[in-house]
């Protein structure tokens, strides 16, 4: 589980999330403060207001006691003259609480007071109600303790609490659900490391049983990782050929050279110098592959030209060979594409041919939907189920090995991977004799 607080995605959405619901309880929790306390308020009006008109019907009455009955809030009578008449218990000789009146084209007055007479240190909601008199204008205050913001100690202390069991519910719950999202990332991890660190496993990462994100992610993972193993078994294979190929030239140059310093006398130093110098191109050769195809895995930038595969065929058949090459060429047959690179391909497929063939070489060039140029021997030819083994690198058969001493084994990977990065195809396809080597390219638009 991942276990750094201060940088985990956990410890980040956790905290998050706990910020968020915090910060919605402050808004919810303001929101129900507000409406709790303004209900209370009116609340608290109504009874005063209520104790002040029944007191006011008693005088209408003329039912006014000099100690007015339980039930009513804090009630205060005073005659037209000034004088207290009547009150409450808790007002019971207690002068004047105010000197608050209605103006004079009303009947009540509303007031919040502090230090009232009787209730010092705290302040009060004061109601006063006119009754009007024969011998004038009587007036009845009524008052309560107002209404604080909080309302009571209780309300804030239950919404505190109430906030701090959704934060830390929030907390638990998201820090679950992310440790448990989260956990097949880990195990992803953790065989990444594994596989770093060169346990292997396969070389394969678990992927869940969920169909999300993190499934896609494995699979991706594995694919790459597939492609890695492929590319990484390639590389020993390549390794070990190159090694082996490279180590051939330079062993028989070695020999040769061990041999002709312990007979000096006796060796023939021009026959020496000319198999050292035979050796020495076959070196060339594979020196020159090997960077080929270093260049070609590295995917390094083509140029894009048009190429007249015609003209290409006409001057690479110019040059003089072992066995003879007759071409059949259709013009106009235009593809884009790296000169260079399709003259490489060309040379090796000839190269390839020349080394087989028993007496002739044919090229042609055609156009069959696509750019065809086809390089046919009348050699020995391939088997079907060998045709697609020549294309890997440094293979080479069996029976080319005895009359093909001065082959690489990397001609003919070269072409196919230059067709490739073409957009092209070259395959090895029947003919009546010898090998007949297929290419096709996309024809160049326009």
């Amino acid at each position: 589980m991942i276990t750094r607080f201060g940088t985990s995605v956990r410890a980040r959405l956790t905290l998050f999330a706990s910020a968020a619901m915090a910060l919605l309880c402050v808004v919810v929790n303001s929101y129900v403060l507000y409406a709790v306390y303004h209900a209370t308020a009116n609340f608290q009006m109504v009874t005063v207001e209520d104790s002040a008109l029944r007191v006011v019907h008693l005088i209408e009455r003329d039912q006014l006691p000099r100690v007015l009955p339980a039930g009513l809030v804090s009630v205060q009578v005073v005659d037209s003259g000034g004088r207290v008449t009547s009150a409450t218990g808790d007002l019971a000789g207690v002068p004047r609480i105010s000197t608050l009146e209605p103006r004079p084209d009303s009947a009540k007055a509303v007031r919040e007071v502090c230090d009232l007479p009787g209730f010092p240190g705290q302040c009060n909601l004061v109601l006063v109600f006119r009754a009007y008199q024969q011998d004038g204008d009587w007036l009845v205050y009524s008052t309560e303790k107002l209404t604080p913001w909080f309302v009571s100690p209780a309300v804030p202390a239950f919404l505190i609490g109430l906030s701090l069991g959704l934060v830390g519910l929030t907390w638990f719950g998201v820090s679950r659900v992310v440790a448990r999202t989260l956990a097949p990332v880990d195990r992803i991890r953790a065989c990444l490391a594994e596989i770093s660190a060169g346990g292997g496993r396969g070389m394969r990462v678990p992927a869940p049983e969920t169909d999300d994100e993190i499934r896609a992610l494995a699979v991706t993972a594995n694919q790459t990782l597939e492609r890695l193993e492929a590319a990484m078994e390639q590389q020993r294979r390549f390794a070990a050929d190159a090694s082996h190929d490279l180590r051939s030239p330079i062993t028989a140059m070695r020999a040769q050279i061990e041999e002709a310093l312990l007979h000096p006398r006796e060796t023939d130093w021009q026959r020496t110098a000319r198999e050292v110098l035979s050796s020495l191109d076959r070196l060339q050769n594979i020196v020159t592959d090997l960077l080929t195809v270093a260049k070609l895995d590295a995917g390094a930038p083509a140029t894009e030209e048009p190429v007249d595969l015609a003209e290409l065929v006409s001057l690479e058949t110019a040059r003089e060979r072992s066995k003879p090459v007759t071409t059949t060429l259709q013009p106009g047959v235009v593809v884009t594409g790296d000169r260079l690179r399709l003259a490489r391909l060309l040379t090796n497929l000839l190269d390839n041919a020349e080394r087989h063939a028993e007496s002739m070489i044919v090229v042609v060039v055609r156009k069959d939907g696509q750019a065809a140029l086809e390089v046919l021997d009348d050699g020995a030819g391939i088997a079907p189920d060998q045709r697609e083994a020549v294309f890997r690198r440094f293979t080479r058969l069996d029976a080319s090995r005895s009359r093909d001493a001065g082959g690489t084994g990397l001609g003919l990977p070269i072409a196919r991977e230059i067709a490739e990065a073409h957009h092209g195809t070259l395959t090895i396809e029947d003919s009546a004799s010898g090998a007949r080597f297929v290419l096709r390219l996309p024809l160049r638009e326009g």
